[in-house]
């Protein structure tokens, strides 16, 4: 894909976080046209204490990422993942007279190290796995959650829920996995960043424990970034969760 199109930037990013009871962790690279940036956000769910930085140099090995082996080499935060396999939902989608391509992954292992303010976790947990590219329309805004979990009836749960991206109504990104196979929903409603609601009117609520916003403007590119991690209770279209870790995020872009 080159870097522009039919007067368009090409957008790509990768997401991966995994959920723990300890911790939460995430990571990401991304690129607008020539424009790149990556980012992280360590939850210390014990401590009550949120870690967070955002690199715009270019070259930067901040984070690093390569097929199932993720590395984050920063000052305060030393991270190895490897990330198993998961079956993936993808689509290809319009936006606006472009399109975009998108590949996840939900409720996919998760193991290696953390190291932060002199404490370490040993990862042995499930995570969410996001690549994503295209040419989306010049104002792009969309609500996201993705998240793990068991249903009272003891089954593993993970979900990837959007409403204003890759989200017609049918195939979309949307899915839940259930004991690692994924269905498709119909399209959801995003109640801001406390609720997810089904065409069932079955609702995925959600309680956050801390957030990382970014607001940038650098001209050609604008954006208002809002990302949550928390807790969810409810049901999954009508299936009830036992417990639940996951993420929100809140995205406006003009790029």
């Amino acid at each position: 894909m080159p870097w522009r199109a039919n007067g368009r930037l090409r957008k790509r990013w990768r997401y991966i976080a995994v959920f723990g009871p300890e911790a939460m962790l995430c990571a990401a690279r991304a690129q607008v046209g020539p424009f790149s940036q990556s980012f992280w956000v360590l939850w210390d769910r014990g401590a009550g204490r949120r870690r967070a930085h955002t690199s715009f140099r270019p070259g930067s090995h901040e984070v690093r990422m390569d097929g199932p082996d993720i590395e984050i080499s920063a000052r305060g935060l030393r991270a190895r993942l490897q990330l198993g396999d998961g079956a993936p939902v993808e689509a290809i989608c319009p936006s606006g007279p472009g399109w975009g391509w998108t590949r996840k992954r939900a409720g996919v292992p998760v193991r290696g190290t953390i190291e932060a303010d002199g404490r370490a976790w040993e990862i042995d947990g499930l995570g969410v796995d996001d690549e994503s590219a295209g040419y989306h329309q010049r104002h792009t805004s969309w609500l996201w959650s993705a998240g793990v979990g068991n249903a009272t009836d003891g089954r593993a749960v993970a979900w990837n829920l959007v409403e204003g991206v890759n989200d017609p109504l049918e195939h979309s990104e949307r899915a839940i996995w259930i004991d690692g196979e994924p269905y498709e929903p119909p399209p959801v409603s995003f109640r801001e960043m406390s609720a997810v609601e089904f065409s069932d009117r079955s609702r995925l609520e959600f309680s956050d424990e801390c957030e990382r916003q970014r607001n940038e403007n650098l001209l050609v590119i604008r954006s208002r970034y809002r990302h949550r991690f928390g807790t969810f209770s409810g049901s999954l279209e009508g299936l009830a969760l036992a417990a639940g870790l996951g993420v929100m995020e809140d995205h406006d872009a003009h790029w």
